[in-house]
């Protein structure tokens, strides 16, 4: 039997879903995906990008900008994540 995944949404904002992907390291990152776009950040020790497919370099900057703005509330969110994952 397979234990259900649990992918839950950060944020969405501009059409970008910022989700957690729970059956990954314990780095604190985010996804992000946009139509045909996914990405992935390193939110700790520093913001920088792991890798992206499918966006522009506009789309790019626009997703860091949001990571940036949103970045006290995404470490909010992982931390509990992170917690609820291993209680």
């Amino acid at each position: 039997m397979y234990e259900r995944i649990k992918v839950p949404t950060a944020f969405t904002k501009n059409g970008f879903r910022f989700y957690f992907w729970s059956n990954e390291e314990n780095r604190a990152h985010i996804h992000v995906d946009k139509g045909d776009g996914n990405a992935k950040y390193w939110l700790r020790p520093a913001i920088s990008q792991k890798f992206s497919y499918g966006y522009t370099t506009r789309e790019i900057s626009k997703i860091e900008e949001l990571i940036i703005e949103n970045y006290n509330e995404l470490i909010t969110k992982w931390d509990e994540h992170i917690e609820k994952k291993n209680s």
